[in-house]
C-alpha cells in the first residue's frame, strides 16, 4: 500500500515517508542512515509530529547546541539519523494504529499509558528499549489486548 502521511493514510512505509525519504528498502535506508540524513528530514518529521524543537532534541538525545550545528551543516550524523528513523518508525506505527488520524496519534504520543506504567510513549521512546516497549504496546492494542 502506498503511503501519504500528508493525507494521513497509513501503510508499510509511513515512517520513511514521514521523513520525506523515497527509499523504502532496508538496504537503501541503511545506506542513507550511514551517510547521515539531511537536516531537512528532521524538520519534516518535526512538522508532522508537531513537537517543539526542545522535545525533538530530547527524543533524539541531541543537545540543542549540537542540533543548531547540525542545522548549519545541513546533515545529521549516522547515530542521530538512526535515532530519527527509529522515532519516525514509532510515530508511523502510531499513525497506523489510529488509521491515519495524525491528531489522535499525536495526542496518544503525549498521553500517559497504563501499559507503560503511566508514562507517555514520548517519554518512553527516548531509548531503544523504551521504543521497543512502545512498539509492543501498539501491537497489543492493534490486537485488542488491553494493557
Amino acid at each position: 500500500m502506498a503511503t501519504s502521511p500528508e493525507r494521513g493514510i497509513p501503510g508499510p512505509h509511513t515512517y520513511a515517508a514521514l521523513l520525506g525519504l523515497r527509499t523504502f528498502d532496508s538496504a537503501g535506508l541503511q545506506e542513507r542512515i550511514e551517510a547521515g540524513l539531511p537536516y531537512a528530514t528532521l524538520e519534516r518529521f518535526q512538522s508532522k509530529i508537531d513537537l517543539p524543537t526542545t522535545e525533538i532534541a530530547k527524543l533524539l538525545h541531541i543537545r540543542m547546541r549540537t542540533l543548531s550545528r547540525r542545522k548549519d551543516e545541513g546533515r545529521l550524523r549516522p547515530d542521530e539519523s538512526d535515532r530519527l528513523l527509529r522515532a519516525s518508525r514509532l510515530f508511523g506505527k502510531m499513525i497506523d494504529l489510529f488509521e491515519g488520524d495524525l491528531a489522535k496519534a499525536r495526542a496518544w504520543l503525549r498521553a500517559p499509558q497504563a501499559g507503560l506504567g503511566g508514562a507517555s510513549p514520548l517519554s518512553f521512546a527516548r531509548t531503544d528499549i523504551g521504543s521497543r516497549e512502545v512498539e509492543n504496546l501498539i501491537g497489543r492494542l492493534e490486537y485488542g489486548i488491553v494493557s
